[in-house]
């Protein structure tokens, strides 16, 4: 007497049960690791306070508007590991700068934020130490004219072995 051959059982609670582990196992994978790159990037801070940002905006859009009524210019360069910032008034002369400060920030990222105090230097520009990487950086600099006019300007900046482009 043979056996008969048993009959194949085909697809069962297990396989389904398999199935689904399978299938949400991906997705939660999927939204952990999306989670934890969310965690370790760029955070998307712009203001401290978005109220306080709001309530500034008509004072800075009229200082805006006084700066650019002066018709000057500015610039910045980084070279040798030095930073220099200098103005120029509607007829090209350069404009005596007291004091200022320069934040150097990368678009994305804050940890290699850094502040620096600039000096008058002997040409009438202002100028400060740093070392920074390669790569682009935004510098946002204040300065305050020797006639007590303030300037404020913000310039994206290229380094390329420690030079701007």
């Amino acid at each position: 007497m043979s056996r008969p051959a048993s009959p194949s059982r085909g697809f069962t609670g297990l396989h389904m049960l398999a199935v689904m582990f399978a299938f949400f196992g991906v997705i939660i994978a999927v939204n952990i690791t999306m989670a934890v790159f969310a965690n370790t990037s760029w955070t998307g801070f712009v203001v401290r306070n978005s109220y306080v940002a709001g309530l500034e905006f008509n004072d800075k859009t009229q200082a805006a508007r006084e700066q650019a009524a002066l018709n000057w210019t500015s610039s910045v360069a980084i070279a040798d590991g030095r930073v220099t910032f200098t103005v120029h008034d509607a007829d090209g002369k350069q404009v005596a700068l007291s004091e200022g400060t320069a934040s150097l920030r990368r678009p994305v990222s804050d940890a290699e934020d850094t502040l620096v105090t600039l000096s008058p230097d002997a040409k009438g520009g202002l100028s400060a130490d740093i070392q920074l990487r390669d790569g682009s950086w935004i510098i946002e600099t204040n300065a305050i004219a020797a006639d007590a006019t303030p300037w404020h300007e913000a310039t994206r900046v290229l380094l390329r072995e420690g030079t701007t482009k």
